[in-house]
């Protein structure tokens, strides 16, 4: 097959300069925006406990390079109890996201919403207000309700910062879906929990799926609220016990801890890329 060229055969040497000039501008800012992170991954690896690349790495020697940092991680009782908590709180308060903002998108695609605008920016309010402000709230507010120090704080708390993105990735999902469906369910005497399993969830699940997706990473990332709501060790997520090693212990494990979260971002992040081909595939676009 004959490659295609991007520019066309009229294109003058300025236009030509400039195509090839914006191509290598890209690449640095692709360079610099993805640089602290590359650089990470192979210090996770350094058998000396320093934060800097030995000699030995530099040469690719095979006694410079170690797993060390990776078993720490894994048998050490404080990163156990914040994997724990992470994946608990995570998985929690992504179901509660994800029913709640299913539904309320549901409710705002409604024809005949009132006031559909201000509840929608109620809604994704978390998303919008300074995460200090926030976590200052829940503090106050948890306070008084003893909510502080819990696990059932950190999964409201998290449910709050997840549901503006499902009812974002619902809603927009919901502008192609064709409402003659759900009304042809009920005329043929489906009840509407039949209706919504049978109809409405199928055509709307790539949209619930990424939403939930991204309300996972936003619980399994988020650091700020947990600073505030749980003092104690026995509620640190991994994030939570990240920033108390930084403060307290210098150690190449919380290397190790970030290359993992890299891996868990890029695989989530697949998925929801593929999701939203399929979604496109099956609306025709």
């Amino acid at each position: 097959m004959a490659k295609v060229s991007s520019l066309p055969p009229y294109a003058t040497p300025m236009e030509r300069a400039w195509y090839y000039l914006f191509r290598v501008i890209c690449g640095c800012v692709f360079l610099f925006l993805i640089m602290p992170i590359l650089v990470i991954i192979p210090l996770s690896f350094n058998a000396t406990p320093y934060f800097t690349f030995t000699e030995g790495m530099l040469a690719f020697e095979a006694e410079a390079y170690s797993l060390r940092w990776y078993q720490n991680f894994l048998t050490n009782d404080r990163w156990l109890t914040s994997i724990e908590n992470s994946v608990i709180v995570g998985i929690l308060s992504t179901i509660l996201a994800t029913t709640l903002g299913t539904l309320a998108a549901l409710g705002l695609s409604r024809e005949k919403m009132p006031q559909r605008t201000l509840i929608m920016g109620i809604l994704i309010s978390p998303m919008i207000v300074p995460l200090i402000i926030t976590a200052a709230g829940i503090y106050f507010f948890y306070s008084s309700v003893q909510l502080t120090d819990s696990l059932l704080g950190l999964v409201l708390a998290h449910t709050a910062l997840g549901t503006p993105f499902v009812v974002i990735t619902v809603t927009a999902t919901l502008i192609g879906f064709d409402k003659a469906l759900p009304r042809a369910g009920a005329m043929c005497g489906a009840p509407p929990t039949t209706v919504f399993f049978k109809v409405i969830l199928p055509l709307i699940l790539p949209g619930v799926i990424a939403g939930a997706l991204f309300a996972f990473v936003t619980s399994f990332d988020e650091v700020v609220v947990v600073l505030f709501v749980a003092s104690s060790p026995e509620q640190y997520t991994i994030p939570r016990q990240m920033w108390s090693g930084i403060r307290e212990q210098i150690s190449p494990t919380i290397l190790a801890v970030a290359t993992l979260l890299i891996g868990v971002s890029i695989l989530l992040m697949t998925t929801i890329e593929l999701l939203r081909r399929r979604s496109e595939r099956l609306r025709g676009l």
